[in-house]
């Protein structure tokens, strides 16, 4: 894309949309078909078949899961932020 707002035809559960955004239309069909399968899963898990519920649980299923994906970052850059502080005592114990 050139930077300006082009429109990328997605289906989700059964709808089609037409989104508009800067980047690659491959990735936004990417995320479509996400959401998609993410909804499939909700839907053949719950009694409803509003679809509206559907996609608000499969959202708060995938805000989850981001919300433990950003957490499991965090506590690993700060393991990584106490060993390379390690490291580095270390190292200046030797030089010194």
């Amino acid at each position: 894309m050139d930077g300006q707002n082009d429109s990328t035809e997605v289906e989700i559960f059964g709808q089609t949309y037409n989104v508009r955004g800067e980047g690659d239309p491959d990735y936004l069909s990417e995320l479509a078909r996400f959401v998609d399968s993410r909804m499939r899963d909700v839907a053949a898990q719950v009694a409803t078949i509003d679809p509206l519920k559907i996609a608000i649980l499969a959202a708060l299923n995938i805000a989850d899961e981001f919300s433990r994906y950003r957490k499991q970052r965090m506590d690993a850059a700060g393991t990584w932020l106490e060993k390379t502080e390690e490291i580095s005592n270390r190292l200046d114990k030797v030089i010194s």
